[in-house]
């Protein structure tokens, strides 16, 4: 397939150098829907309920800017026109992905800089065919095209990637072999980050050992399988096995967006947290190596609309709300639409129960007569008289009782939403290493893969 550099891209590298080096090793972290709330949410947690006096890391960096994310054809991007942006350097329509507005493929950071002698990794808590991780070597017009994704990369230059599972294992309902196809192209399947140790090939495709789930589990929930931090530690591994003089590493925490569709305050929280403790790992090594290293921090765009306070709190809110709740809205819904599905029966005093043990309902959490009665009322409509409206998302669905609890525990909490889908805010830019200084400003998406690449060439011209 013919690919288009960047003429912008192109310029970027024709530019003066923005460093006196280039980095060697590049981490890349890309926060699937990680607006200002989601990382103002986690740190207000860890400030008013750890108690902690330094904030979350990626606010400890020495540089911060921020970031446009529209998409080619509306304010609004979807993840594949950003995680394209991000990859390539330029704006493309929603839904395309690794290509122009008129279809043509363009090359990527993985490609360029595997050209410059980068080994290229790429990992996710969610499919490795899914948007942002495929931005780096697929070029399709619809990102659901997930058996032509997979094989691209096998023809791409991606040493080592790492997600849930792959989606396009099958056509017209039968397996069509992509899983050998991979392999004659040299590439080894493990299932299970804790197999990584036995590898010996060059490159990979590494697995969550529950090969169904789409994602690895929301961190309230405990993981099915590996977690992002596994899978983080396995790609580190394989790269300074492969390509120890450098490296370019891409780490997506895709269930930040998965929560946010479900504007499942807490759960965001955990994730952004959980996140930051994958990102200190890329910064354990930058400490091992400050004058070779650049650590880059940022989001394809925001999902939810997310807040931290809402009307029901004013000038107040309350992150212990995080400790009070164990399982996340979409796992709550699973245990709501197996009742309803399956014609159990269940009694308002034993959904207490589960509200209690599940959300802190009635314990720890004091509901008001009114939210009792809404839930009650949600209740009766849901599993009672068959009444109730599902709620739908791009992931899920949602039995009207389990909206309504989760809307009055974010409405306890004091997290608020516009939207269930992504919203045009700007996103956070974070960043430390070399050439840290060049991110600290007013950015647009396509200008952070620019910068990274004029910094990846310094050493050239």
């Amino acid at each position: 397939m013919k690919k288009l550099t960047s003429l912008l891209c192109t310029a970027a590298l024709a530019a003066s150098s923005l460093a006196a080096q280039s980095p060697k090793y590049i981490f890349y972290f890309i926060g699937d829907g990680m607006g200002h709330g989601q990382v103002m949410g986690a740190d207000a947690y860890r400030r008013l309920v750890e108690k902690r006096q330094d904030k979350i890391l990626m606010l400890q960096f020495p540089v911060a800017g921020m970031a446009t994310t529209y998409s080619a054809n509306t304010p609004v991007t979807d993840s594949a026109a950003a995680g394209t942006a991000l990859a390539t350097c330029r704006k493309t329509k929603n839904n395309m992905l690794g290509m122009s507005p008129d279809s043509v493929a363009i090359s990527s950071l993985g490609d360029w800089l595997a050209d410059l002698g980068y080994g290229i990794g790429l990992a996710t808590n969610v499919c490795p065919d899914d948007a942002t991780p495929a931005a780096f070597y697929a070029h399709v017009a619809g990102r659901g095209q997930f058996h032509d994704i997979a094989r691209q990369f096998g023809d791409s230059k991606v040493k080592f990637l790492a997600g849930s599972r792959l989606r396009g294992t099958k056509t017209d309902g039968k397996y069509n072999g992509i899983y050998e196809e991979l392999a004659d192209k040299g590439i080894e399947i493990v299932r299970g980050a804790e197999n990584m140790s036995a590898t010996k090939s060059d490159r990979v495709l590494l697995l969550n050992s529950d090969t169904i789930s789409t994602n690895l589990g929301f961190t309230v929930d405990g993981p099915t399988g590996n977690t992002l931090g596994q899978f983080f530690d396995a790609g580190i591994a394989h790269l300074q096995r492969t390509s120890p003089d450098r490296f370019f590493f891409m780490v997506e925490g895709g269930n930040i967006d998965w929560a946010g569709h479900d504007n499942d305050g807490v759960t965001i929280v955990r994730e952004v947290l959980a996140y930051n403790d994958v990102l200190r790992k890329a910064y354990d090594f930058y400490l091992s190596h400050p004058d070779e290293t650049l650590i880059v921090v940022t989001a394809d765009h925001e999902t939810g609309g997310m807040t931290i306070g809402q009307k029901s709190t004013g000038y107040n809110q309350y992150p212990q709300y995080v400790d009070r709740q164990h399982c996340s809205k979409a796992r709550f819904s699973d245990f709501c639409w197996d009742i309803i599905n399956n014609k159990k029966p269940i009694t308002w005093e034993e959904m207490k129960t589960r509200l209690e043990t599940q959300l802190g309902f009635f314990t720890e959490s004091k509901l008001s007569e009114r939210q009792e009665q809404r839930l009650k009322e949600a209740f009766d409509r849901t599993f009672i008289t068959h009444e109730g409206k599902a709620e739908e998302n791009l992931y899920s669905s949602y039995p009207e009782f389990a909206e309504v609890a989760y809307t009055i525990q974010n409405e306890m909490a004091g997290y608020g939403f516009t939207s269930g889908k992504h919203t045009g805010n700007p996103v956070p830019v974070y960043a430390i290493g070399v050439g840290a200084e060049n991110f600290g400003k007013p950015l647009d998406n396509t200008d952070i893969p620019k910068i990274i690449m004029r910094l990846a060439t310094a050493n050239e011209r």
